[in-house]
């Protein structure tokens, strides 16, 4: 009864403050407890219900809900959802790198009381915030450039600063190149962790193309200092002048089109700086 009532008052009240707000976010392994009243309000009163879906021990996918964020988070124009993080006192640092290459560590306890909302960096004119994720000194935070290079060094390099600093330098980017990925590794976790990367052409439209991909173990890349340039990370083929995206995670690694349908991923391959294999259809996410 309480798992009921929380969810249809919930879904009543936030339709009633805003009659756009009709999105219900509901893990996939939720109790029939939580699940039925959330069907219910589907069937008589026009929610949308969208089940989020888990990995192989029960944890839910937090791409999946970064993706739909914008219905449950109040975002500015040009704004989106880039990570999930705990503010909790004991949690590591946030890190966080932008496209011109800064990266950044904040420490949970420097969040303001007195907000929900509060700036973490201070960016440069044209700079945005590419990822973002919990990382404690000896993790690894990784940055793949849209020319192709991957560096990661240890977290412990870019000491934590205020919310109002500017960051530091994170990856020497060759000129009119940005970085397109950003990643934490987590101490022990290199031995499982992948790289996947999209290559495409610059000069064909957002979403149109397909690309090649490629998927390889974190653990070919070798580490390098803070502000270098890193390591090619794909070789492009004819045609192809531009990484499109990229992600670094544990295997097995997953892609879905805009659609949402599931993507394809070429099988692991041992070449650190190798070509992709073509891709049947766009990616839009990977996880």
């Amino acid at each position: 009864e309480a798992d009921n009532r929380a969810v249809k008052g919930l879904c009543w009240a936030r339709h009633t403050g805003d009659p756009a707000r009709r999105r219900l976010l509901v893990s996939s392994v939720e109790h029939h407890a939580v699940l039925d009243p959330a069907f219910w309000m589907a069937e008589h009163a026009g929610a949308e219900v969208v089940l989020l879906p888990v990995d192989a021990e029960g944890v839910l996918d937090t791409a999946a809900l970064a993706a739909v964020l914008g219905e449950v988070v109040a975002l500015e124009r040009g704004e989106h959802v880039v990570a999930l993080a705990s503010l909790a006192a004991d949690a590591p640092p946030l890190a966080l790198a932008t496209a011109q290459g800064t990266v950044k560590r904040v420490l949970p306890g420097d969040a303001p009381g007195n907000k929900d909302a509060w700036e973490v960096i201070g960016l440069k004119d044209g700079d945005t915030v590419v990822g973002a994720g919990l990382a404690a000194d000896d993790d690894e935070l990784v940055l793949v450039s849209s020319d192709s290079s991957l560096l990661h060094f240890g977290a412990a390099a870019v000491r934590p600063q205020g919310r109002a600093a500017g960051g530091m330098a994170g990856i020497n980017l060759a000129t009119g190149c940005r970085v397109v990925a950003f990643s934490v590794v987590p101490a022990g976790s290199g031995d499982d962790a992948v790289v996947v990367t999209v290559a495409g052409s610059a000069g064909a439209l957002p979403g149109t193309q397909a690309g090649s991909a490629k998927v390889t173990p974190f653990v070919l890349y070798p580490a390098k200092g803070r502000a270098t340039g890193g390591v090619r990370a794909q070789r492009f083929l004819k045609g192809e002048d531009i990484l499109l995206q990229a992600w670094v995670g544990p295997a097995p690694a997953r892609a879905t089109g805009s659609g949402g349908q599931a993507v394809t991923l070429p099988a692991l391959d041992q070449r650190r700086d190798g070509s992709g294999t073509p891709l049947a259809a766009p990616v839009h996410a990977i996880g």
